[in-house]
């Protein structure tokens, strides 16, 4: 049961984010973390990849970091690419280590409800169950391949 979000509040937090964590990233190319990390970083966001499999491994340019502990300077979000039952930890580590983060974005059939609520109470807006790459795409008119969600192509003549 996935909450809903209005596209001018998930349009809001892609304008106003800069610099991403991205926990659970993969460095396989085919595993949909390494393809959204990706995206955002050519779509000009600062992408720091998380994932202590990884850490000191290049990836996209950057050092892949072992914890959100180690990463020097804030975040603006941390998105999550790991099961439910390990958000929790995260969101905590999260909000130790970055108070000024603005944004928990949990990924397509990852949602906590406890975590975001914890976020939450200290000012953090939490998105679950959601793709910031297909969100961006969708809100920024990027969908072209097919129309999806567009409202540019149609079956109508």
């Amino acid at each position: 049961m996935s909450e809903s979000y209005t596209d001018d509040f998930l349009r809001d937090v892609l304008k106003r984010t800069k610099r991403i964590a991205v926990v659970g990233v993969s460095t396989n190319p085919v595993r949909p973390s390494y393809y959204v990390a990706r995206y955002l970083k050519l779509k000009g966001y600062d992408v720091v990849p998380v994932n202590p499999g990884h850490a000191g491994k290049e990836l996209l340019g950057e050092t892949v970091i072992g914890s959100l502990a180690e990463i020097e300077g804030g975040v603006d979000m941390v998105d999550i690419f790991r099961r439910p039952e390990h958000v929790p930890a995260i969101v905590d580590e999260a909000l130790e280590a970055f108070p000024e983060m603005q944004t928990v974005w949990m990924q397509i059939g990852v949602v906590h409800n406890e975590a975001a609520a914890t976020a939450r109470a200290r000012g953090v807006d939490v998105i679950m169950d959601r793709c910031p790459k297909i969100e961006y795409q969708r809100l920024f008119g990027e969908l072209r391949m097919g129309g999806f969600a567009t409202g540019v192509i149609s079956s109508k003549l």
